[in-house]
């Protein structure tokens, strides 16, 4: 019988969460790394038994963790192989990010500039999302914060920059959303291996052709007013980009106000928030059987990050955007003042797709059929960053 794996990050360690089929009665694993910001996991699609972890600390920085076992067992590539590293700084560099500081007219790209004109370093802060090969379990792909796209082919050990990307001119213009300048949205075409999509807060959408060599912003139709151009090619706040196998030329995304919809691999995009009630937001996924199944989850304003009316709601498309119904049954409908970040829904791929969310005030809830119904597989966890699902025959 096929079984279901969720991937729980947190702001305080990891966990995994594990049900059959039936997906009713689920087994919780952690908290892996107690104590440090789990940015992102997420299993190779390759092999089942990889998953790989974004950690974070402020005091001893970025680790990539890495589990070849489902989880079980953890161990840090570049170090010894000693299951879960003992708390504290580590005792090697580990995770070796060969920063790329040069673009291809060959000067130098250390700083950005901000529209009052201001000069601010590249750091690297923190890696936001890691994207596994389809097919290769060594090779993975990272986004980070200062905005920038990693590859490691060795599974975790060391990772090289795709520096096509901040060396595409309009990098200095690249602006920091309020969360920080993340690359925090990472789509591989499955049916072209050298076209990939990313999403960088607050710059927009790029396209790469040509496996990461050469880049273009796709941003064609995105209108954010609290930009001195409105339409300009970049610094468009988008929230997350999702997509389906079976169509990689459409993609749905979540913006700073604003659900969008493209069919041309964005080349343009079209508004389809419709009747929802805001269309401000973070998260947006699609159903893993009906391409035009869209789920989102609406907050109340860029202010104020809890749902409408204190009543936690997602809502589903079947047209693909503009219509829209509320999913309420088993979710808070009074004093629920949570939010659900970019990367904290997923889906699974069962013949009734379930589908997941988790919220900063550590619940994490599912839907065994597409969404109509809601419970609770965990709560009182940390505040949940992301939520990824594993789908295992």
């Amino acid at each position: 019988m096929s079984s279901v794996r969720v991937l729980v990050g947190t702001h305080k360690g990891a966990f995994v969460l594990s049900a059959d089929g039936k997906r009713k009665d689920w087994q919780v694993s952690g908290p892996f790394f107690a104590g440090w910001e789990i940015y992102h996991m997420k299993g190779s699609p390759a092999d089942p038994n990889r998953i790989f972890v974004s950690q974070t600390s402020g005091w001893f920085g970025q680790l990539i963790q890495r589990s070849d076992d489902g989880g079980k067992t953890w161990h840090q590539p570049g170090l010894p192989d000693e299951g879960v590293p003992p708390p504290g700084p580590p005792t090697a560099l580990p995770n070796r990010f060969s920063y790329d500081t040069s673009t291809e007219t060959g000067k130098p790209l250390t700083t950005h500039q901000w529209y009052d004109g201001t000069q601010h370093p590249w750091e690297f802060k923190r890696v936001w999302h890691l994207e596994p090969s389809m097919t290769d379990p060594n090779t993975v792909y990272a986004g980070v914060e200062d905005a920038a796209l990693f590859r490691s082919t060795d599974g975790g050990e060391n990772w090289s920059e795709l520096a096509g990307l901040r060396g595409h001119g309009t990098g200095p213009k690249w602006q920091p959303g309020a969360g920080g300048m993340g690359l925090h949205t990472i789509l591989l075409d499955p049916s072209n291996p050298q076209r990939m999509y990313i999403a960088i807060s607050a710059a927009g959408a790029f396209r790469t052709d040509d496996g990461g060599k050469n880049w273009k912003p796709i941003n064609k139709g995105l209108v954010s007013n609290f930009m001195p151009d409105p339409t300009a090619e970049v610094g468009h706040c988008v929230h997350h980009v999702a997509m389906h196998r079976s169509r990689p030329d459409v993609l749905f995304m979540q913006k700073h106000w604003d659900v969008m919809r493209s069919d041309d691999a964005g080349e343009s995009w079209q508004e389809v928030s419709g009747n929802l009630p805001t269309d401000f937001g973070f998260a947006i996924d699609v159903h893993a059987h009906e391409p035009e199944t869209l789920y989102v989850v609406p907050i109340k304003s860029d202010s104020e990050h809890f749902p409408l009316e204190g009543k936690l709601r997602v809502y589903r498309s079947r047209t693909g955007g503009n219509e829209w119904e509320p999913l309420v049954k088993g979710l808070p409908d009074r004093n629920c003042y949570v939010n659900v970040l970019r990367d904290a829904m997923a889906v699974d791929s069962l013949d009734s797709c379930g589908v997941y969310f988790g919220t900063t005030g550590g619940q994490v809830y599912a839907s065994a059929d597409s969404g109509s119904t809601w419970m609770p597989i965990v709560q009182n966890l940390p505040a949940v960053l992301s939520v990824e699902v594993q789908t295992l025959q």
